[in-house]
């Protein structure tokens, strides 16, 4: 069984802010936002791990390029070395292009997939989606969502009192 979910509702950024700053301090967990543009403060708000995906990017990067590098020094040198123009064997300046590229395409394709195992899609259906008004939270609402096994909606709010919440309920998972 899944935990409950709480959503919380606010107009402005600066409340969301302060809203999951008070509950990561009393200790709820599964905290996440939902805003219609990017809100400053907010990942450091909710506690958020520095994203792992540039790093691993950089990685697929080097080895693509490394191994497409060594795939033309061993075919050029080794396997079927052909002197054509008085040119060298180990040609680098032309094997550096095609290393190049071969990086470029294996950062692309580690961030895209990266980026749909980071995000969880394609996840057509989500409980909070079915909440009331959550359709505003691409247009001018901001919400907070708590999914905690201690977490219910009238203890949410007492915690957010204070801060004037549009609404704090209680969605079914």
């Amino acid at each position: 069984m899944s935990a409950p979910i709480v959503l919380a509702e606010f107009r402005d950024p600066d409340t969301l802010v302060e809203a999951a700053r008070r509950a990561r301090a009393a200790g709820f967990k599964g905290l996440d936002a939902h805003t219609p543009f990017a809100v400053e403060g907010l990942s450091d708000a909710l506690a958020l791990e520095a994203p792992r995906l540039r790093p691993a990017m950089v990685c697929a990067a080097a080895l693509g390029a490394g191994f497409v590098y060594l795939m033309c020094w061993y075919s050029g040198v080794i396997d079927y070395p052909l002197n054509l123009g008085a040119r060298p064997l180990h040609a680098w300046p032309v094997f550096l292009v095609l290393a190049f590229e071969a990086g470029i395409l294996a950062a692309t394709f580690t961030g895209i997939a990266g980026f749909f195992i980071g995000t969880g899609l394609p996840r057509l259906n989500h409980p909070v989606f079915a909440g009331r008004d959550f359709d505003r939270a691409s247009q001018d609402r901001f919400f907070l969502t708590v999914s905690d096994e201690a977490a219910d909606a009238e203890r949410l709010a007492a915690l957010l009192d204070g801060l004037g919440p549009v609404s704090v309920r209680a969605l079914q998972p």
